[in-house]
């Protein structure tokens, strides 16, 4: 029996419509003989509705609370699937989270799967024919519902492939990856193939097409990954290992991430024990920093380095502990940046690329502030107002 795991994202299950028009497509599978695990989100704005309502009550809430809230979104949509397929005459069961034996570690609204318990699902395949499974949620240790963060149903998609070493397409409103977003630049390239690498640097750069944790995953267990349009023709893009690709480009994409704040850290001396504590505190509270640089002089230390917008709130938190110790210490968080990077796997292997980079945006009089790099991407800390001008001229460039 040929394999494979479908995920289907929360604009392709909206309403009771598209549920249907996703069941049909489903029959036509089962027709060729495929056995399908489904993975589902939320439906539409269900999972943003939820959160609305909890934050009605009180701006923090318990996350194990929250939680369990939100994996109920999914759980709507497995269900409508079920009964809409059964419907159909094609026996099928849903399965939660904690169902499927997706096991997870960390905390509850961002937990990353630590194992999947493939035997019961093997079991149901047994009597059905498709597998409809809730995305984005787990269980924990405790017994607990946990959620996999942003982009979780990606996740438990390419997770549940690796786990059944099968192939995973994945569905939503875009056409396949492009050497940059359509609606910066309206030439931009749909690409038929991507390295893992390169999609896990374009994820986690700000591409924001699929989670670099599910490319991570797809990565370490060699799984092929296809991300096409729901219920069109239009051929989508493989995402696998550099070496069964034939052309290598120097650069495949530009990517775009306005989900930043700048923040810059003083203090009159270097102090090793600040600099433990800070990234003590960084990695306990799981902040993600990037874009870091460090300078050591006669003024001190400066410390500089990038968070997400929604990371903010717990910086300022954290600094203001550290402050109560070290009360020379100066803080500033600034928005209106925006990191452009551009992306390639060539670059391991072609000269001169971070040059023409430099010239292109000194040539367009785009000013950058910081700079980090990778073996195949190069990123830059720009004024938000040039983020749009700098993904243009820089496509231009390289012909994306």
């Amino acid at each position: 029996m040929n394999r494979r795991v479908l995920k289907f994202g929360g604009s392709s299950v909206a309403d009771l419509e598209k549920i249907r028009r996703i069941a049909d497509y489903i029959k036509s599978r089962v027709a060729q003989k495929e056995q399908l695990v489904v993975v589902v989100s939320a439906m539409g704005k269900t999972t943003d509705d939820l959160l609305k309502k909890a934050n009605q009550i009180t701006e923090h809430p318990n996350e194990k609370d929250l939680a369990l809230l939100l994996t109920t979104g999914e759980q709507q949509t497995i269900s409508y699937l079920s009964i809409t397929l059964n419907d159909l005459q094609v026996k099928s069961h849903p399965l939660t989270g904690y169902q499927a034996g997706i096991e997870t570690v960390g905390h509850h609204l961002n937990s990353k799967i630590s194992k999947v318990n493939t035997e019961f699902i093997d079991e149901l395949f047994e009597t059905n024919e498709v597998l409809i499974l809730a995305g984005f949620q787990g269980f924990n240790s405790q017994g607990e519902m946990t959620t996999l963060g942003r982009g979780g149903s990606d996740t438990t998609a390419v997770a549940l492939a690796a786990s059944l070493g099968c192939p995973c397409e994945i569905y939503t409103d875009v056409a396949g990856v492009y050497s940059t977003d359509p609606r910066i630049f309206s030439e931009a390239s749909l690409l038929p193939y991507v390295s893992y690498e390169e999609m896990m640097e374009m994820s986690a750069l700000g591409a924001g097409v699929l989670t670099s944790r599910s490319m991570e995953i797809a990565y370490n267990y060699n799984i092929p990954v296809y991300l096409g349009k729901t219920l069109s023709t239009e051929k989508g893009t493989w995402i696998m290992a550099q070496k069964e690709m034939l052309e290598k480009k120097a650069v495949t994409g530009v990517a775009l991430d306005k989900d930043m704040v700048h923040v810059t850290l003083n203090y009159p001396e270097y102090d090793t024990e600040l600099m433990n504590r800070l990234f003590l505190h960084l990695e306990e509270n799981e902040i993600n920093v990037d874009m870091i640089s460090q300078i050591i002089n006669n003024e001190g230390l400066q410390l500089s380095f990038t968070v997400t917008n929604t990371e903010e709130h717990k910086i300022k938190e954290l600094c203001a502990v550290l402050k109560e110790k070290y009360p020379n210490l100066y803080f500033e968080s600034e928005q209106g940046f925006v990191k452009v990077s551009v992306i390639g796997a060539g670059m391991r292997d072609m000269t001169g690329v971070a040059s023409k980079v430099f010239r292109t945006l000194i040539e367009a009089d785009i000013p950058f502030y910081q700079v980090t790099t990778s073996e195949i991407s190069i990123s830059y800390a720009i004024d938000e107002e040039n983020g749009e001008k700098a993904v243009t001229t820089l496509c231009k460039t390289f012909n994306l």
